[in-house]
C-alpha cells in the first residue's frame, strides 16, 4: 500500500493536487471550445458563402474591447493569488473584487454583442455554432462569478482559513 500519512491535507502552492485538478479541468474545457471551434470551420469548408445570405458579418468592435477586461483580470487573479499565499485580506480581496467588476464588464459587452446579431441559434449552422461556442464561454463567465462571489464573502468577512486561502490561490 501508498502511505501518504505525512503528506499535509492541503498546500497553496502549484504542487498541490487541486492545482492540477483545475489545470487538467482547463484542458477538458479548452478541448470542447477546440471541438465547437474545429466544427465551425469544417461547416465553413463545406459551403460556398459563409456566413449564409443574410447573415451579417460579426464585428470585431465589441468583442476586442470585451477582451480587455478579460487581460486585465489576470492581474486581479495575481493579486489575489499573491494575497493568498502570504496571508494578506487586503490583497485578496483586492484582487477578488477587482476580478468581479471586470468579469462584470465582459459580461455586459458580451450581452450587447448578441443584440446585435441579425441571426438566432436556429436559423442555421453559423448561428447555432456561434451561438453555442458563446454561450459556453458567457456561461463558463457566469459560473466563475458566482464562485468568486461566495469566495469574496467568505474572505471580506474574515471567516477564512488556508483551505478558503486555496479557493483564492
Amino acid at each position: 500500500t501508498l502511505d501518504v500519512s505525512e503528506l499535509p491535507a492541503y498546500e497553496i502552492s502549484n504542487r498541490a493536487p487541486l492545482w492540477l485538478g483545475q489545470l487538467l479541468m482547463a484542458v477538458i474545457e479548452g478541448s470542447v471550445f477546440f471541438i465547437l471551434i474545429a466544427t465551425y470551420f469544417y461547416a465553413r469548408l463545406s459551403v460556398d458563402v459563409w456566413p449564409p445570405p443574410g447573415v451579417l458579418p460579426l464585428g470585431l468592435g465589441l468583442p476586442s474591447l470585451a477582451l480587455i477586461p478579460l487581460l486585465l483580470s489576470a492581474g486581479g487573479s495575481y493579486i489575489a493569488s499573491e494575497g493568498a499565499k502570504k496571508d494578506s485580506w487586503f490583497r485578496m480581496v483586492l484582487g477578488i473584487v477587482l476580478n468581479l467588476v471586470l468579469a462584470s464588464i465582459f459580461l455586459g459587452l458580451r450581452f450587447l454583442e448578441w443584440r446585435a446579431f441579425n441571426f438566432t441559434w436556429a436559423s442555421d449552422i453559423h448561428g447555432t455554432l456561434v451561438w453555442s461556442i458563446l454561450f459556453l464561454h458567457t456561461l463558463d463567465a457566469v459560473a466563475d462569478i458566482l464562485f468568486t462571489l461566495v469566495l469574496v464573502a467568505i474572505v471580506a468577512s474574515g471567516r477564512y482559513g488556508p483551505r478558503q486561502r486555496l479557493g483564492v490561490h
